[in-house]
């Protein structure tokens, strides 16, 4: 339970290699939130969980291991947010930058086959946000979060 099969320093290298590796992959395969993962992401997700398991704790079972790759895996987060936070090339990097989907009505194709979002996940998100005629939608930017922010036209009072 408490003796390792392989050295600390090892695991926090396997750790460090894998973190990087998937966000790299994460950052290459579009922009999604969580909340908006389809099931074919979360099972794809999970999988990868599986089977990078093994490549970062190599073989090693223990509880210390276990812990040690846990706390690294912390660490290296939060020192990607402080990094980020503080040198703006590296948060467009990692975050990327928001991209323009509508303006004025019209779709940016090229932007839309970029982030791998489909004109029906696109209709979805405005209609979420009360737009039913993609003739009303001013502008519609895709946030480095995934979500998709959108702006009308200004609506005339009726009298």
């Amino acid at each position: 339970m408490f003796e390792m099969s392989i050295p600390w320093w090892e695991l926090i290298l396997r750790a460090v290699a894998i973190y990087l590796f998937l966000i790299f992959l994460l950052r290459i395969s579009g922009k999604r939130q969580i909340g908006e993962l389809s099931p074919f992401d979360l099972v794809l997700l999970l999988i990868i969980s599986n089977g990078v398991e093994n490549a970062m704790n190599g073989g090693d079972d223990s509880l210390i291991g276990g812990l040690i790759l846990a706390t690294t895996l912390i660490v290296i987060n939060y020192g990607v947010g402080v990094i980020s936070y503080k040198n703006k090339r590296v948060e467009k990097l990692i975050e990327g930058r928001p991209q323009v989907l509508v303006h004025e009505g019209k779709i940016f194709e090229d932007v839309m086959a970029e982030a791998k979002l489909t004109r029906l996940e696109l209709d979805t998100t405005l209609r979420q946000s009360g737009f039913f005629d993609l003739h009303e939608v001013k502008l519609a930017i895709l946030e480095t979060n995934g979500k998709v922010t959108v702006q009308g036209y200004e609506k005339k009072p009726k009298h």
